[in-house]
C-alpha cells in the first residue's frame, strides 16, 4: 500500500483545523469588537456634534428673533459670524448653511470654492423642515468625488413663540477621524492575530503528533485485516475516541453479519419516512407509470395506491391539458394542478425531479405534491386588497380633480359655488387621510409592530364613559339604552385600543340607525369572559354577508358608507385589536331588523386583581 505523504496526512489536517478554528474564533471576536467599536465611536461622535449643533441652532434662533435698528448689522452678518466661529472650533464641519423661509441660503460655510449664498435650495431634507416643522434626523452619507464619510441633517429655526419656522440650519459633518482611529485599531488587532496563529501552529504540531501516533499503529493492523487475517485484534490503550476506534475495528466481523439485516432496516425507515411526510410523494418508472405512492399523496388526489398503480402519472394528476407526454414533465419542473370539485376547492403544486441510474440515464420521476389552496387564496386576497386600495383612493382623487378643474376654470370667483367645491375637496382629502391612517394601523398590526399598553380597568364605568361621550353629540332622534351588569368587572386592556374599537362599532350603529330608533348597550360576564353587545335598529344585512363585515374594505351598502365618510376598515381594525387582547368579535343581523355586534374579553382573575 502506498505510504501517505505529510501533505496528505491527518497530522497536517489537524494542524490546519486547529489553526483555522483559532482563526475563526479570532475573526468572529474581531468582527464583533470592530462592529461594536465602530458603533460606539459613531454614537459618541454624533452625540457630541448634535449637542454642538443644537447650541448653534439656539444662537441662530436668537439672531433671527433679535430686533434690529437702523445702526444694527444686517441679519446675514450676524448669522455668518456665528457660522464662522462654529466652523473654526470644529474642523470636522463640511457645510453649514442657514436657509430662510424662502429656501434661500443667507449664510454659509463650506469647503467648496463656490459660495451658495443667495441661491435657492431644493434639497428634500430642507423642504421637509418647512413642511413639517421637525428636524431631519442625521443620516450617513458619502461625499461625491472624494468618497469621504459624513452625516448630514437639518434643524428648524423658529420664532420666539416656537410655532413659526423662520429658517433652517443645514449641516454636513465629516467622520473621517473615526474611521482613521478604527483603521489603526484593526491594524493592531491583525498583528496580534498573526502572532497568535504562529504560536498556535507550533502547539498544533505537538498535539497532532500525539493524536496520529496511535492512528498509525491502527493502520498497520487494518492492513493485516485486509489480507483476510481476522485473528489479530487492535491493541486498545485508552478509552477516548481513538480507543473507541480500536473497539470498532475489533467489532468489524460482527457488523458484517448484520449487513443484510441493516439493509432491510434502512428500507423500512425509508418507507416510514414516506408514510409520515406531510407532502405527497409519487414515484414512476421511466415511462411515467406509478410505482410508489405514500399516504399523503393518496389523501390529496383521493385515490389509493392500489387504484393508481401502473397508471400514467399524466392521467392520474390530470395533466393532459398542460403536457402531451411524460417527457415534457421534466422540462416543466413544477406546475399548479386544479383538482377542484363542486364541493371542494383544491389546488396542488407538483414538483418533478428526475431519478437517474448509475449511468446517469433517466430511470423515472419523483413527484412531490402539496396543497397550495390556502396559499393561492391568500395571494388572491392580496391582489384584491391592492385593487380595493387603488379603487378607494381613485374615487376621492377623481372627485377632487373634477372640482379643482372647475375652480381653475373660473368657479373660484363664484361666491356660491367656490365654498361648496372647496368643502367637497376638503372632505375628500380628510377621507383619504383617514383611509391611509387606517391602512398604516392595519399594516403595523399585521407586522406585530403595535404594542399594547395594558392596564387594569373596571369595564362598566369605562364603557359608560365612552357612551356618555357619544350621547353628548348624538342626534336627539336616536335613543341610547344601557343594560349593564351591577357588579364590577375588571379587564386587563389597552384603554386607547378598546376605546377605538367601541368608537368604530358605536359610530356604525349611529350611522345606520333610523330616526326614532334606539341603540342598546350591554355588558355582562360569562364564566371567565366579559361579553359586550351593541345593538342598533338599522337596515340590517343578509345572513351571507354578516361574517364578511370584518373583512377589509367590505361594505354592505357601499354608496351610503362612502357618503358618510367610511373607509371600510373600521371593523377590520376592531377585529385585529380584539384578537390582540385574546378576545373574539362577531355580529348577528337580520334584514330590516338591525344588527348586533358582540365581542368578548378575558376577565381578570381574583388573584391577579389583588396583585394589581
Amino acid at each position: 500500500m502506498k505510504e501517505v505523504g505529510f501533505f496528505q496526512s491527518v497530522r497536517l489536517k489537524l494542524i490546519l483545523v486547529y489553526i483555522l478554528l483559532l482563526l475563526l474564533g479570532i475573526q468572529v471576536i474581531g468582527v464583533y469588537f470592530v462592529d461594536r467599536l465602530e458603533e460606539q465611536l459613531e454614537t459618541n461622535f454624533t452625540n457630541s456634534i448634535e449637542g454642538q449643533l443644537n447650541s448653534l441652532t439656539y444662537s441662530l434662533q436668537n439672531a433671527f428673533n433679535t430686533e434690529r435698528g437702523e445702526d444694527s448689522l444686517p441679519l446675514n452678518y450676524d448669522l455668518q459670524s456665528l457660522l464662522n466661529d462654529f466652523s473654526d472650533d470644529n474642523t470636522d464641519i463640511g457645510k453649514l448653511w442657514v436657509v430662510d423661509n424662502n429656501q434661500k441660503v443667507i449664510a454659509a460655510t463650506t469647503t467648496s470654492d463656490q459660495s451658495p449664498i443667495g441661491k435657492k435650495v431644493t434639497d428634500s431634507a430642507i423642504t421637509k423642515v418647512f413642511l413639517f416643522g421637525e428636524a431631519t434626523e442625521p443620516k450617513p452619507w458619502r461625499e461625491e468625488g472624494t468618497n469621504n464619510r459624513l452625516f448630514r441633517g437639518t434643524n428648524p429655526i423658529t420664532d420666539e413663540s416656537g410655532e413659526e419656522i423662520v429658517g433652517a440650519l443645514y449641516y454636513e459633518v465629516y467622520m473621517n477621524d473615526i474611521y482613521e482611529q478604527l483603521g489603526e485599531i484593526i491594524s493592531i488587532f491583525a498583528k496580534g492575530t498573526v502572532l497568535a496563529i504562529t504560536v498556535t501552529a507550533l502547539l498544533g504540531i505537538l498535539v497532532a503528533r500525539t493524536i496520529t501516533k496511535p492512528l498509525t499503529e491502527m493502520k498497520r493492523q487494518a492492513q493485516v485485516m485486509a489480507t483476510g487475517d481476522f485473528s489479530q485484534k487492535v491493541d486498545v490503550k485508552g478509552n477516548d475516541e481513538i480507543g473507541e476506534l480500536g473497539h470498532t475495528f475489533n467489532d468489524l466481523n460482527d457488523k458484517l453479519k448484520l449487513a443484510t439485516a441493516t439493509t432491510e432496516g434502512e428500507r423500512r425507515k425509508l418507507s416510514s419516512v414516506l408514510s409520515n411526510m406531510s407532502d405527497g410523494v409519487i414515484a414512476t418508472d421511466r415511462l411515467g407509470a406509478i410505482t410508489l405512492m405514500n399516504a399523503p399523496a393518496s389523501k390529496l388526489i383521493g385515490q389509493t395506491f392500489e387504484e393508481v398503480q401502473g397508471q400514467s402519472l399524466v392521467d392520474v394528476l390530470d395533466l393532459n391539458d398542460q403536457v402531451e407526454n411524460i417527457s415534457e414533465v421534466e422540462e416543466a419542473g413544477s406546475m399548479i394542478i386544479d383538482l377542484s370539485s363542486d364541493d371542494n376547492h383544491l389546488l396542488l403544486k407538483a414538483n418533478f425531479s428526475v431519478v437517474e441510474d448509475e449511468n446517469h440515464d433517466m430511470n423515472g420521476f419523483i413527484t412531490v405534491i402539496s396543497d397550495v389552496t390556502e396559499q393561492q387564496r391568500v395571494e388572491k386576497e392580496r391582489r384584491e386588497f391592492v385593487s380595493n386600495v387603488s379603487h378607494e383612493l381613485r374615487t376621492p382623487l377623481t372627485t377632487m380633480r373634477s372640482y379643482i378643474e372647475a375652480l381653475n376654470d373660473g368657479a373660484w370667483q363664484d361666491p356660491d359655488i367656490a365654498p361648496r367645491f372647496l368643502d367637497v375637496t376638503q372632505n375628500e382629502t380628510d377621507r383619504m387621510i383617514r383611509l391611509v391612517n387606517d391602512l398604516l394601523q392595519l399594516t403595523k398590526m399585521d407586522h406585530k409592530e403595535t404594542s399594547l399598553m395594558k392596564d387594569r380597568v373596571e369595564f362598566v364605568s369605562f364603557f359608560d364613559h365612552v357612551i356618555d361621550r357619544f350621547e353628548m353629540n348624538k342626534s336627539e332622534k336616536v335613543e341610547f339604552v344601557r343594560n349593564m351588569s351591577n357588579k364590577n368587572m375588571y379587564v386587563w386592556i389597552d384603554k386607547d385600543k378598546i376605546t377605538q374599537v367601541l368608537d368604530n362599532i358605536i359610530s356604525n350603529a349611529i350611522k345606520y340607525s333610523p330616526e326614532g330608533g334606539s341603540i342598546r348597550f350591554s355588558a355582562h360576564s360569562t364564566k371567565k369572559q366579559l361579553r359586550v353587545s351593541i345593538t342598533d335598529e338599522g337596515i340590517g344585512m343578509p345572513p351571507d354577508t354578516v361574517d364578511k363585515i370584518f373583512d377589509r374594505f367590505y361594505r354592505v351598502d357601499k354608496s351610503r358608507a362612502r357618503e358618510m365618510g367610511g373607509t371600510g376598515l373600521g371593523l377590520a381594525i376592531a377585529r385585529e385589536m380584539i384578537e390582540a387582547h385574546h378576545g373574539k368579535i362577531w355580529a348577528e343581523s337580520r334584514e330590516g331588523k338591525g344588527t348586533t355586534v358582540h365581542f368578548t374579553l378575558p376577565l381578570m382573575s381574583q388573584k391577579r386583581r389583588g396583585q394589581s
